[in-house]
């Protein structure tokens, strides 16, 4: 059903809610995300949606999630399509494919700049802007269909050279193009989205403004998240997360309060029917705000009072599973209820979302929501469907820092540039988009000494051996526990640095070094077992489990190595073909290997670094 009529029938005693999602990186995780949604579905959305990545990058994933969503538990879904990279065959085979999976609902996008062009240059000159895709679909006989949403930015768009007046002029023709609602970029500035949302409403923009609330998770995916969208965030609410950033459970709490505050207001003091969570795909806080807000109920005001008696009422149809609106007892006889819609009732609050073979947890049911309710990025649990750095919209943040690496021209260049990184004279690398850490600071004469032998690392973390849970540099998680580590690191080098690592580690770790090596073409290396699991992060509290944050394994290893390989070519898609530059970026992609190397013994701090220091680089051989 198209969502502009579900909103315009839409009879709720309270707002209503939409819930998004992102095509997981791993097969395992989007398995287990479908699972997921259905459980979420159980929480009545009015609708889904499902982003669509940069340049069309997860196209088919999201077709497809879509389409599951919608066939396997009736759930109306939105699509994003955005004209980034779009060519008018493109355009026309997404919305066909998604006109014949059910889907009518779409929220045309602009889209992020595509990889490879450091300012936007559209693939089709027809499809500049979110404006020109809505023209396009309301043109289109065959998408007549189709409901059509647009996105709008209470904190200015990132990329936008025109102010706060001239961008709600551009939303304003995306509406007055045909666009039937609105949903808003994420925000935690509430005073400027109701000032914003008032002068939208004087720019006579009537259709209803759905704003995007993202429940902060973690404290990094939330610095992360605000600097790609550029959102501004009230002091207050900085202050409150800097006190508690090394406390997952607190980050989290605070978010869910954060958020039922937010949508109280929201829905309010502003024109606004409901509201439109980014789950980022995990679980348990969207469900705890709409629990915290009240909003729980299946069917609101309906099955009060709980009891009936059940007596039987002329004119009764044959038995279905009701929806809320055909649950609407007779008022007047409120204590009365007809056999047959007593079975419909029972089959509606009974029914069960099937659990998938699949979905994993801790083997038990009541773990399904929250067993990866702390994701930690790429070192996360790859059959999470939040497993990988979290990016749902697919943003690149290589353009906006590309200035500050220069013009690398040599591999003596390439490890400059690391080494400045180490020093904190660049803020960024491509592999890391945050400033160096102060856990890394402990181990950096150690990655300064891989630099300068050509291996260019790009994550690491010193052993640590039962430091206090509140060490304001490596601890984490509740107060009174102990955190511990295994050293780490992951680098890039030539095949012949793997030929030695391989061989040391066979001949000299005496059982107490695992490592990864894969590289572009698909060759992989390793001493692990199939199936191995290395924990290199983990917790012990008071009254908990053991806690394991960060996890090295096959499965994640290789899907970063295919992430990571990407950004060698996406940096080098910003120089022009032939130059010094890109040769080099192509040369390193397609020669290097991604190595990581574990070392067990987490109670020697030395162990790791000792091992590796006794290992040459070929690459420092060759370039001295």
């Amino acid at each position: 059903m198209k969502l502009s009529d579900k909103m315009k029938s839409y009879k709720g005693d309270r707002p209503f809610f939409t819930l998004e999602f992102f095509p997981p990186k791993t097969d395992q995780g989007f398995e287990n995300l479908v699972a997921r949604i259905g459980r979420l579905s159980g929480l009545n959305p009015l609708a889904i949606s499902i982003t669509w990545g940069a340049g069309g990058s997860t196209r088919e994933r999201s077709l497809d999630l879509a389409g599951l969503a919608q066939e396997e538990y009736g759930i109306d879904t939105i699509m994003h399509l955005t004209c980034t990279n779009m060519e008018k065959g493109s355009i026309d085979a997404a919305l066909k494919s998604a006109k014949e999976r059910g889907i009518t609902n779409i929220l045309a996008l602009r889209g992020d700049p595509p990889r490879g062009d450091e300012a936007w240059i559209p693939t089709d000159p027809r499809f500049q802007h979110g404006v020109d895709l809505v023209s396009y679909i309301r043109e289109q006989p065959d998408f007549a269909g189709f409901s059509v949403g647009v996105a709008a930015y209470p904190d200015g768009h990132t990329e936008s050279e025109g102010d706060e007046d001239q961008q709600i002029d551009q939303l304003k023709r995306k509406i007055d193009a045909g666009a039937d609602y609105i949903v808003t970029q994420l925000f935690y500035d509430v005073d400027g989205f109701l000032r914003w949302e008032k002068k939208v409403r004087e720019k006579g923009i009537q259709v209803p403004i759905i704003p995007g609330i993202m429940p902060i998770q973690t404290y990094a995916t939330f610095m992360r998240l605000t600097k790609l969208c550029g959102t501004r965030v009230p002091v207050g609410l900085m202050a409150d997360l800097v006190e508690i950033r090394h406390d997952d459970q607190k980050v989290k709490d605070y978010g869910v309060k954060l958020a039922i505050n937010m949508i109280r207001r929201l829905t309010t003091e502003a024109q606004i029917p409901g509201v439109h969570f980014s789950t980022l795909n995990l679980e348990k806080s969207v469900q705890r705000v709409v629990e915290g807000l009240g909003w729980i109920n299946r069917f609101p005001n309906v099955l009060e009072p709980k009891n009936r008696l059940i007596s039987e009422v002329s004119g009764t149809s044959t038995p279905t599973t009701p929806s809320a609106s055909q649950l609407g007892f007779d008022r007047q006889s409120r204590f009365t209820i007809s056999p047959h819609t007593a079975t419909g009732v029972a089959t509606s609050q009974l029914a069960t979302v099937p659990t998938r073979e699949t979905e994993p947890g801790k083997g038990e049911l009541n773990h399904a929501a929250t067993w990866d309710d702390f994701p930690n990025g790429r070192f996360g649990d790859f059959k999470s469907p939040a497993y990988g750095d979290p990016n749902p919209w697919g943003t690149s943040t290589i353009a906006a820092t590309l200035a500050q690496w220069g013009h690398p021209k040599t591999p003596r260049d390439i490890s400059h540039l690391f080494v400045q990184y180490l020093h904190s004279k660049l803020a960024t690398t491509p592999f890391s988009h945050v400033p160096l850490s102060p856990e890394s600071l402990v181990i950096i004469h150690h990655l300064e000494r891989l630099t300068e032998k050509g291996w260019w690392t790009v994550g690491s973390q010193p052993a640590i051996n039962g430091a206090d849970s509140t060490d304001e540099i490596v601890g984490w998680g509740p107060k009174g526990g102990y955190v511990y580590q295994k050293s780490f690191v992951e680098f890039f080098v030539e095949m012949e640095d793997v030929d030695s690592i391989e061989k040391s580690v066979k001949n000299k770790s005496q059982g107490w070094v695992s490592y990864f090596a894969a590289n572009l073409q698909g060759d992989f290396r390793t001493n692990v077992s199939e199936g191995g699991r290395n924990a290199v992060t983990w917790g012990v509290f008071p009254g908990q489990e053991i806690a394991q944050s960060t996890i090295i394994e096959k499965e994640s290893f290789l899907t970063w190595k295919e992430e990571a390989f990407g950004i060698w070519e996406e940096w080098a898609s910003y120089y022009p073909p032939a130059s010094e530059e890109r040769t080099l970026l192509d040369s390193i992609r397609h020669k290097r290997w991604l190595v990581s190397v574990i070392h067990h013994d987490y109670t020697n701090e030395d162990a790791l670094w000792t091992f590796l220091a006794e290992i040459g680089g070929h690459a420092e051989l060759t370039s001295s």
